[in-house]
């Protein structure tokens, strides 16, 4: 379950989400599920993220400066946030997308 966006137009009613990964690796797979948990538990249909393999498409990779695998990069709202790592814990990672955890529930 992919959502797309051009990553040139922003939609200002939704967050704005790109997830660069390492190939099908362990961890890149864990971020994935998490990301994609996250999103569907949280922010129902107020989020386009695209989910970038780094291995078919490096040049994306060297334009946002994404030198870690997994790495998550908020684009909107502003300010840009970027997380690296499996994205395991809920909790810090809603924190900082700015998403206010009691809202959600």
């Amino acid at each position: 379950m992919k959502k797309e966006t051009n990553p040139g137009t922003i939609n200002k009613e939704k967050l704005s989400l790109q997830l660069y990964v390492s190939g099908m690796s362990p961890k890149s797979l864990e971020a994935i599920r998490n990301i994609n948990r996250i999103c569907a538990e949280h922010l129902k249909d107020a989020y386009d993220l695209e989910i970038i393999d780094i291995y078919k498409q490096p040049e994306l990779a060297t334009e946002h400066s994404v030198i870690f695998s997994p790495s998550l990069i908020k684009h909107y709202p502003l300010p840009k946030k970027i997380l690296i790592g499996t994205l395991k814990d809920c909790d810090k990672v809603m924190m900082a997308l700015g998403i206010d955890i009691d809202k959600t529930k």
